[in-house]
């Protein structure tokens, strides 16, 4: 069945792409908007009413911090880096117009598992996802090195906190890719216990 109305959600859960966050150009959201999106990615399954997921927007007058940020705590743990890596760690904290760290945030005195908790930060961030790309945006969900340092995680949280990932969030610049998907013959099966 396909579903070609826009305005239908299962639409709008077929239609979205991951936008390649250096593609992603003004408009981008708004404060209000990113809120708003935040609020929305927050409506997630999440077992214990835990909310173990927070999210950190970083305007436009903070991108160059966060450059600063990446480069320093780059240079920290790899001295020998050149020139290109130090300005990749630049690019990849001004790209796109809007930015929104996510955070998984597990509160370890639960009794909930720690791997539920987890999942629904995936969750919120896809949540995230989905709002941006209901809202007419194109989103971008990375890791790389940043989202492994504990220095630039300490910029945001603390630990157990760990930065799930960088949500770039903008205009696509030019037509989103369709990925391959996978094969659907893998994805399910019935069960014959």
């Amino acid at each position: 069945m396909m579903f070609n109305d826009l305005s239908s959600p299962l639409s709008l859960l077929t239609t979205r792409r991951s936008g390649k966050p250096r593609d992603l150009i003004a408009p981008g959201p708004d404060h209000a908007q990113l809120v708003e999106m935040i609020r929305i990615a927050g409506r997630t399954p999440d077992h214990g009413k835990l909310a173990p997921w927070r999210f950190v927007i970083v305007g436009d007058d903070r991108r160059d911090a966060l450059a600063a940020l990446l480069v320093d705590a780059y240079r920290e743990e790899r001295p020998a880096a050149g020139r290109a890596e130090i300005e990749a760690m630049e690019q990849f904290a001004r790209q796109a117009p809007a930015l929104v760290i996510a955070l998984s945030s597990p509160r370890t005195e639960s009794h909930i598992p720690l791997w539920e908790q987890e999942l629904s930060a995936g969750a919120a961030c896809m949540n995230l996802l989905h709002a941006v790309h209901a809202s007419g945006f194109a989103g971008g969900w990375l890791t790389g090195w940043p989202a492994f340092s504990d220095r630039v995680r300490d910029a945001f949280g603390q630990a157990p906190e760990r930065i799930a990932g960088f949500m770039f969030i903008g205009t696509p610049g030019r037509p989103l890719d369709e990925r391959p998907r996978p094969d659907e013959a893998r994805l399910w099966s019935d069960w014959q216990g």
